[in-house]
């Protein structure tokens, strides 16, 4: 089932104030993602505006005590033990939540001086949060995409310069350093916790910077677990995605998703949405993601994710007919197998015929049974690694046969690569 997912960016130009907007479908064709993506818009703004939502002198204390209004008047209130709770989750992680302020060039073909297309300024907003006492700050790569330098505000005002020392288009995470002396900040780094052990149903807290307004927290629950979370500009899924009903919108991205511990399961990426603004439906990577990859990205400045080389899709009962075998026949169907690849190089066929949309049926890796194209990019991803060899068993034919593939590092698409 295509799933559709529309990205809204938002950018206001310096130059000629003019306000627009963009909208992304995201697609993966490769290794099989047949599923729509969108991943959410860093909130953007003149380079020249004030951010919202800072200063605030809101003040929210623990329960059978006085919340501050910003009136100057005082409210009695009296938590409830869930709104304790949260309460407590926000005392302890907000201030380790942090803004990004990346700044872009954008271009306007339409006007021309001096032969020259117009370019202007403008700023993107995003979220992050501290991951360690040296000051690396954790982010959505599409917060960041083509700054080499941003700025990371803090939700008591202060602003540190910081420079992006790794990004993984991939999986969507950014590694920020920041460069400022930040010895007066008392950093708290957030604590990941274990995604792996999730269940729906479980309360989750996202807190960020929506449209700019500093340190918001929403709440929700966990609505589902594994999803695929498609990336077209990539050509590639990411898999395991939590699923959140937790308010999440532009400006979200890059903020963490919270157990009602306080530690870090997710990090907010990206939404299901026909306006590009929050409908219910919001993404996160998961934690388990970011403990992988994140020690890469700062000792290298990339991750090398494996990469088997096909595109397939699950096996429906018409196309299982359609290929000779029973209707009830359960794997991956190859749709097509890219030259010099790993699965190439392992003798995997993909479709030959116009008429017959797949070739070999991968039905299980390394003795795991594959049913779903889900279970072929959890497994590459999350279970191997570039240079492993991996067995792959394949129905050719009505006859199952083993083959044995080198996985390679997954290359970038060429935009990336120009």
């Amino acid at each position: 089932m295509l799933v559709r997912i529309v990205q809204k960016e938002v950018a206001i130009l310096i130059v000629i104030s003019v306000l627009l907007s963009s909208v992304l479908a995201i697609q993966v064709a490769r290794d099989g993602g047949f599923a729509l993506g969108q991943l959410v818009s860093p909130a953007t703004q003149p380079a020249s505006s004030t951010h919202l939502g800072q200063g605030s002198n809101n003040v929210a204390t623990s329960a059978d005590t006085t919340v501050q209004t910003t009136s100057g008047g005082n409210a009695s209130a009296l938590l409830d033990t869930e709104s304790a709770a949260l309460n407590q989750v926000f005392k302890k992680t907000g201030a380790s939540v942090v803004q990004i302020t990346s700044r872009v060039k954008t271009s306007i073909p339409n006007i021309i001086i001096n032969g020259n297309p117009l370019e202007s300024q403008s700023t993107r907003l995003g979220s992050g949060f501290v991951y360690d006492a040296e000051g690396r700050i954790i982010t959505n790569n599409h917060v960041v995409d083509g700054a080499k330098t941003v700025d990371v505000t803090f939700v008591d005002g202060n602003i540190y310069s910081a420079k992006v020392v790794g990004t993984d288009a991939f999986s969507d995470i950014a590694v920020l350093q920041m460069t400022d002396d930040f010895s007066k900040e008392h950093l708290t780094a957030l604590l990941l916790g274990n995604s792996s052990q999730l269940q729906v149903g479980q309360q989750v807290i996202a807190i960020g910077n929506p449209f700019g307004l500093s340190d918001t927290m929403t709440t929700g629950i966990v609505s589902q677990l594994g999803r695929l979370l498609p990336n077209q500009e990539m050509g590639f899924s990411i898999p395991n995605a939590i699923q959140t009903d937790a308010a999440i919108n532009p400006g979200n991205s890059g903020g963490p998703l919270l157990d009602i511990h306080g530690n870090v399961i997710g990090v907010n990426t990206a939404i299901k949405s026909n306006t590009g603004e929050f409908s219910g439906i919001g993404f996160a990577i998961p934690s388990s993601t970011v403990t992988r990859i994140v020690p890469h990205l700062i000792q290298e400045g990339k991750y090398d994710h494996p990469w088997l080389g096909i595109s397939g899709a699950s096996l429906t009962p018409d196309l299982a007919e359609q290929l000779g075998l029973a209707r009830d026949f359960k794997g991956v169907a190859i749709a097509s197998v890219t030259p010099g690849g790993p699965a190439d190089k392992a003798g995997m066929i993909g479709a030959t015929k116009s008429n017959v949309p797949a070739g070999d049926v991968i039905t299980a890796i390394n003795g795991h049974a594959v049913k779903r194209i889900e279970d072929v990019i959890f497994y590459i991803e999350e279970q191997t690694a570039m240079g492993d060899n991996v067995v792959i068993t394949v129905n050719r034919g009505g006859q199952s046969q083993d083959l044995t593939a080198t996985l390679q590092a997954r290359p970038l698409p060429v935009m990336q690569t120009s």
